[in-house]
C-alpha cells in the first residue's frame, strides 16, 4: 500500500489527537507503516544520490560508510561494528553543558548517581577492585568506552580503571565536550593507557579553545577525533573553521546522525523528520549534512577518516552485537525509543509542499480518511 501524502497527513493529524492510552487498530497501523515507508523511501533515494557523488566512498564490511584514510578509521568503531560491541562504562552523572541535542536534555539535574566509588559496566555495579574478578570470568571485550555524562567532571577517578583495562590489552575510548580538558589531564589519560579520545565539537559549536585541546590531545593520545551529531549549526561552523581543525592533525571525524528521544525531540519540533526501519527518529537534514561533509573531505583529500555514523550504522551495530551474544538469526537490540509514536512530529514533513512521495496509489475504501470517526 503506497498511501498518498494528502491522505497520510489527514490520518496522522487524527492519530496525533487521540488520547495517549488509545491503541491503534491493525488497519491503523498499516496506515502508519505505509506512511513511514513512503517517507523513508524518499529519504533513501536522496541519500543514495548524495552517496553516488562521493567518488572515494568506502565501506567497512558493509556495516558502515566512510571516506579517507582507512588506517585512521577509529578502532572503537571497529569494535562496535565488527567486534564484541561497544562496552559502555559509566561513572559520572553530571555535565557542565546542556545541549539541545542531548539525550538527557531537561533531566541533567535528576540523573541518578552510579554509586559512591562504583562503576557501571554491563548494567552491573562494580568497585575498582572488582574489575580483576570481572576480567577473570568474562571473555575480554574488543573494546570499552567511557560515557555518561562528562567524564572530565571527575577525570582523576578514571586513571586507575583505565590502567586496569590497559593492562588487559582492551581498547579504550572516551567521549568529552573538551571544555575541562587540559594538557595535564590529557597526558595523564595517555599515561594510564587510554587509546582513543573523541571530542563532541558540536557541544561548543567548534569552540576555539576546544579545537586547541584537540591538538594538545594529539600530542599524547594515539587516536584523536571528533564525534558530533550533525546539525546545521555544527556543519556551518565546522566549514568556517575547517583549516584550524584539520591543522590539529586529528585522525577521524565521526558524523553521528542525530536521533531523538522523548527528552530532546521537541527542541526540533517543526523540522522534517523520518523514522529509520521503524526505529530511530531523525531530522532528515542530519545524514544529508554528513554526506555533504564526506564529499568535501573526499574531494580535498583530507588525511583522516570521515565516518558516516548513521541510523543504518546503528542498525548494523545492533545486529552485530546480538550475533556476538549468541542471539537468534536476525535478533537485534535496535528499536524505537518511544513508548508511543509521536505522530505530531511528522506533520511538518507531511505538510511540506516541496516534499513529495515517489509514487502513490489510491487507498482501498476501508483505509480512506473518510473512515475517520470522531
Amino acid at each position: 500500500m503506497k498511501i498518498p501524502k494528502k491522505d497520510a497527513l489527514i490520518w496522522f493529524d487524527y492519530f496525533a489527537q487521540l488520547p495517549e492510552d488509545e491503541e491503534l487498530s491493525p488497519k491503523h497501523m498499516e496506515i502508519v507503516y505505509s506512511t513511514f515507508a513512503q517517507i523513508e523511501a524518499v529519504i533513501e533515494a536522496r541519500n543514495e544520490k548524495l552517496m553516488s557523488e562521493i567518488k572515494g566512498l568506502k565501506t567497512l564490511d558493509n556495516r558502515t560508510f566512510f571516506v579517507g584514510n582507512k588506517d585512521k578509521f577509529p578502532k572503537g568503531c571497529r569494535s562496535c561494528l565488527l567486534g564484541t560491541g561497544l562496552g559502555a562504562i559509566r561513572k559520572t552523572n553530571k555535565c557542565n553543558l546542556e545541549c539541545k541535542f542531548c539525550y538527557n536534555y531537561g533531566e541533567l539535574d535528576s540523573i541518578p548517581p552510579v554509586g559512591e566509588g562504583m562503576w557501571e559496566i554491563g548494567g552491573t555495579r562494580f568497585y575498582e577492585k572488582d574489575i580483576d574478578l570481572l576480567l577473570s570470568i568474562y571473555n575480554k571485550p574488543t573494546g570499552v568506552s567511557y560515557v555518561y555524562l562528562e567524564p572530565f567532571m571527575e577525570i582523576e577517578k578514571y586513571y586507575p580503571v583505565i590502567k586496569k583495562f590497559s593492562n588487559a590489552n582492551i581498547h579504550q575510548h572516551l567521549y568529552t565536550n573538551g571544555i575541562l580538558a587540559t594538557e595535564e589531564n590529557l597526558k595523564a589519560l595517555a599515561e594510564a593507557g587510554l587509546d582513543e579520545i573523541r571530542f563532541n565539537l558540536a557541544a561548543t559549536n567548534c569552540s576555539d579553545k576546544v579545537i586547541e585541546k584537540i591538538g594538545i590531545a594529539k600530542q599524547y593520545i594515539k587516536s584523536v577525533g571528533i564525534e558530533s551529531p550533525m546539525t546545521p549549526e555544527f556543519f556551518e561552523t565546522f566549514l568556517k573553521k575547517k583549516k584550524v581543525i584539520l591543522d590539529t592533525k586529528l585522525d577521524f571525524i565521526n558524523c553521528a546522525e542525530l536521533h531523538l528521544n522523548e527528552n530532546n525531540i521537541y527542541n526540533y519540533y517543526g523540522e522534517n523528520m523520518y523514522i529509520y526501519r521503524l526505529g530511530y527518529i531523525s531530522p532528515i537534514w542530519s545524514r544529508e549534512l554528513t554526506l555533504k561533509l564526506m564529499k568535501v573531505a573526499d574531494e580535498e583529500n583530507w588525511d583522516l577518516a570521515v565516518h558516516d555514523c548513521s541510523n543504518r550504522t546503528k542498525f548494523a551495530r545492533g545486529l552485530n552485537l546480538r550475533s556476538k551474544e549468541g542471539g537468534w538469526f536476525g535478533a537485534s537490540d535496535y528499536g524505537c525509543e518511544f513508548s508511543r509514536i509521536p505522530f505530531d512530529v511528522f506533520l511538518p514533513i507531511l505538510s511540506d509542499d516541496s516534499f513529495n512521495f515517489l509514487s502513490e496509489e489510491e487507498l482501498p475504501d476501508d483505509y480512506k480518511p473518510e473512515m475517520i470517526t470522531i
